[in-house]
């Protein structure tokens, strides 16, 4: 285990949505709206706090799927995704609200998607001595992971470092990004080069190390022992530009907006807007419990 301090950079958006399509919907805030996946989020927010006592923390969320920069490069990007229904939408706003009441910092931006405000909050924290946990069982966050930091799949208890990330794509850190843009990603709507799946572009990586290096040896590609080696050479020399840009949005940001430090990290605790909110969302005696606790009431 790594002696450095530990910050936990958590997916939110992620569990929003689980908490959405798992719970159940009869739980109603006190004008009526429908509040499960506030609920649902609630319970894990409570989970992580007291199985982990982080002392470095915050949440990220989308602020939307149609507005990152991505979509100006690609305009596809994401379009197989159906836009929350207003009722989601609703309960994203509490679910932040929620997070801010517990004291926890919140980041979001129109510009840029949760996955790069977790890379770009790691990347400066880790320039001041922190590892960092990456709380998501998304795929793209293996880029991130450095020699001490480590990604949990928070619902199957499973944690991975950057040994972990090569044991599930066949891949190493560096080459997530560019392992995407080859073989695709479905969930973002990224096609990849036709006729390129994960265990190609893997076994090209091995060879050639890097996207560019293989692009720019693409005629060495029929010689290797690989099946349908040529046809793939082909593949790569009329889609060359495509997967330069696919690589553009599967690459993630580090230069998104972090300010203020690993001290904006820390937990500032306040019952007010707390006590409020658990009125409003009609939480039960035990998490308002569980909530107060955690807010050392």
């Amino acid at each position: 285990m790594s002696t450095l301090p530990t910050a936990h950079l958590i997916d939110g958006s992620l569990y929003v949505f689980r908490a959405w399509h798992s719970m159940p919907d009869e739980f109603h805030d006190a004008d009526g709206h429908p509040v499960n996946a506030v609920h649902g989020y609630t319970r894990f927010l409570c989970e992580l706090l007291e199985r982990e006592g982080p002392t470095h923390l915050a949440v990220a969320f989308d602020a939307s799927l149609t507005t990152s920069f991505r979509n100006a490069i690609y305009p596809a990007y994401k379009a197989n995704r159906e836009l929350p229904p207003p009722d989601l939408e609703r309960q994203f706003v509490l679910c932040r609200a929620v997070t801010e009441a517990l004291g926890i910092r919140v980041m979001i931006d129109h510009s840029f998607e949760a996955d790069d405000l977790i890379g770009s909050a790691l990347w400066g924290l880790r320039a001041h001595g922190f590892r960092s946990v990456i709380v998501s069982a998304d795929k793209d966050f293996g880029q991130l992971l450095g020699e001490h930091d480590e990604q949990w799949d928070f619902a199957r208890n499973l944690r991975w470092g950057p040994a972990g990330v090569f044991d599930r794509l066949g891949v190493h850190p560096v080459q997530v990004a560019d392992f995407l843009a080859l073989c695709g990603d479905a969930v973002d709507n990224i096609p990849g080069v036709p006729g390129i799946g994960a265990k190609t572009a893997a076994a090209l990586l091995a060879h050639f190390g890097s996207l560019d290096e293989l692009l720019d040896r693409v005629d060495e590609v029929p010689f290797l022992r690989l099946r349908g080696a040529a046809s793939c050479a082909a593949k790569l020399r009329e889609h060359a530009e495509a997967a330069r840009l696919y690589r553009r949005l599967t690459r993630i940001a580090l230069d998104a907006p972090f300010d203020g430090g690993a001290e904006t990290l820390i937990r500032q605790r306040s019952n007010t807007a707390l006590e409020s909110l658990c009125e409003q969302l009609r939480f039960g005696p035990l998490t308002r419990t569980r909530l107060r606790t955690l807010n050392g009431a």
